[in-house]
């Protein structure tokens, strides 16, 4: 029994990836979602996530809007990539709201062994364009994939102590190269998250795990220093430090 259901999810999986996604000519607006974080996000980044259930309502209506408007390749880049970051970001909420509360976004993971679904960031639990749809296949498969833009890395947000702090504010296509500068500028220069100093060089485990984003154009250090107050100098030696996955309220 256990064994025909597995082979069912598997074969479920299997369809659902085959499923094309229907796109929209018309980006959806942001606003909502921008109001929603000014309300529900503090200036330390960290989430009031039973504020965001109160606000339930206003989500779910953001979140329709977003399932019903996938992007269209007539987008432009900046409009994708808006897209991309706030659908990251306000289905993790989504994810967090609707099972609160919980200690870690980790503790949410499938409790079967099923393959293809590792994590709670390889779990179908929304549809954008009618097309079921992970946070790792926007993670992965789409922001990584098809933007060549290593900042994102410090846009998105897991809901976790660790993470880039969630944006006080909705991505825009308008602003979206400012706004991801300032995230790169505020996250590398956060001392908690980062300790970067003339004696000692400490940074997030984002750096090791995707360092392969971090230096097409250098080395990590060139990075480092676009964005570091500290310039890191070639005698330092670059450690990482460990990462919190306790939730972010």
């Amino acid at each position: 029994m256990k064994m025909s259901i597995i082979v069912g999810l598997c074969l479920m999986l299997v369809a659902c990836s085959e499923v094309p996604r229907e796109v929209s000519q018309t980006p959806p607006s942001h606003q909502q979602w921008h109001e929603l974080l000014l309300k529900h996000v503090k200036q330390n980044g960290r989430v009031d996530y039973r504020g965001f259930i109160t606000d339930k309502e206003g989500l779910n209506g953001y979140l329709d809007s977003l399932s019903a408007h996938a992007p269209a390749a007539t987008w432009s880049r900046e409009e994708r990539l808006a897209y991309w970051i706030n659908a990251y970001n306000a289905f993790t909420i989504k994810l967090i709201v609707d099972n609160y509360p919980v200690e870690s976004i980790r503790d949410l993971g499938p409790a079967l062994t099923i393959p293809g679904i590792h994590t709670v960031w390889h779990m179908q639990f929304f549809e954008l364009g009618g097309k079921p749809t992970s946070l790792d296949e926007i993670e992965h498969g789409i922001l990584r994939k098809e933007f060549d833009e290593p900042r994102i890395h410090f846009a998105i947000n897991c809901a976790s102590v660790s993470c880039p702090p969630l944006r006080r504010g909705a991505f825009t296509s308008d602003h979206i190269n400012e706004q991801l500068h300032e995230q790169a500028v505020a996250f590398i220069n956060d001392p908690t998250r980062n300790k970067i100093s003339k004696d000692r060089v400490e940074v997030s485990k984002i750096f090791s795990w995707f360092e392969a984003d971090f230096t097409k154009n250098g080395s990590l250090r060139d990075f480092l220093n676009q964005y570091s107050e500290v310039k890191i100098s070639e005698k330092m030696d670059i450690k990482y430090l460990g990462y919190d996955w306790r939730l972010n309220e």
